[in-house]
């Protein structure tokens, strides 16, 4: 597990199994995003297993699957009201983290500075440069 941290309330990485929930619940997280649909790949473990291993945890589980069919208002949404309704550190996973870190940044959208959802996002790995014109607060 490659895990990116974005700023103290969220991180992200590609694909995690549900052997690594434990490290995840010892490195203080409280709750577990999956961005990734089930079936994109043959080695994929499927969601609901990780979702049992994050419960056994103690760890709250949300599914909110980013695919072909590209971001809504409601992942967005629901992904802002997982981040601002957990008491303690987000972890959110997808194929590689960019899905994550693309709902991350778009659910962030006026509430933070555009510039700063950036930068915080590139010290990360990703660049979100291209999502400018939605993160503004206008």
């Amino acid at each position: 597990m490659d895990l990116k941290r974005i700023n103290d309330h969220v991180s992200v990485s590609g694909q995690i199994q549900p052997a690594d929930i434990a490290a995840l619940k010892a490195a203080g997280f409280v709750a577990i995003i999956n961005n990734r649909p089930d079936g994109e790949s043959s080695d994929q473990p499927a969601g609901v297993e990780i979702e049992a291993a994050a419960r056994a945890a103690g760890l709250a589980y949300h599914f909110i699957p980013l695919g072909r069919e590209g971001v809504s208002p409601d992942m967005v949404e629901r992904t802002k009201s997982v981040l601002e309704g957990s008491a303690g550190p987000v972890f959110c996973f997808c194929r590689s983290g960019t899905r994550s870190t693309t709902l991350w940044a778009l659910s962030q959208a006026g509430t933070m500075d555009a510039g700063e959802i950036i930068r915080e996002a590139a010290e990360a790995g990703y660049d979100m440069s291209h999502l400018a014109g939605h993160l503004s607060r206008d």
